[in-house]
């Protein structure tokens, strides 16, 4: 093995310690708590070199989102794949759905309620991005009529869904509802 080889495979095994640090401070305590020199101090390496791999906290809440978007991707196609009909898929992909954001808050809204400076919905979009919306297409497809807008449709699923979990998690929408409210979405979306 090269020297560049293995300083390439320590500097990107340093990032991945970055953002799971600030992954799992996010989710112990909020993103307020996730400071580069706590970060610094959680990781045990100077800020200077945090600094090496990442503009500042931002950039981290990035690469925490990219993150998340692949993790959910993977849960989403796990749920896809294994239900059965068109309808189940639908149901399975929004329990998935909302069930990560409800599990994973902090890791949620770095992926989709704090401001980030990540290119969603773009060709500049990274790969995650797309993956995770890609498994919320797969399953809106085949319910889609002719002359709908597959990416808008699917959107406004993927609004509803997130509307549930962000109205759910500010006690705005009471929890005992959420199966009810999950079936409406469904049932309207698949035509009862």
């Amino acid at each position: 093995m090269s020297i560049q080889t293995r300083r390439e495979r320590e500097r990107a095994e340093r990032e991945r310690l970055i953002v799971t640090a600030a992954r799992e401070l996010a989710e112990a305590e909020g993103w307020d708590a996730v400071t580069t020199r706590r970060l610094a101090a959680e990781i045990e390496y100077s800020q200077p070199v945090l600094y090496s791999h990442f503009k500042g906290k931002d950039a981290i809440m990035a690469a925490v989102a990219v993150q998340g978007c692949a993790d959910l991707a993977t849960e989403l196609r796990r749920a896809r794949t294994a239900a059965r009909g068109t309808r189940g898929a639908l149901a399975a992909v929004a329990e998935t759905y909302t069930s990560f954001g409800r599990r994973r808050p902090a890791l949620y809204d770095a992926m989709f309620t704090h401001l980030v400076d990540l290119p969603f919905a773009t060709e500049q979009a990274p790969a995650p991005l797309w993956d995770a919306f890609t498994e919320l297409r797969l399953v809106v497809e085949p319910i889609a009529a002719e002359g709908d807008d597959l990416g808008l449709l699917t959107e406004t699923f993927w609004a509803g869904l997130h509307g549930l979990v962000t109205l759910m998690r500010s006690g705005r929408l009471p929890e005992h509802a959420h199966e009810a409210r999950l079936a409406l979405l469904v049932g309207h979306f698949a035509g009862r």
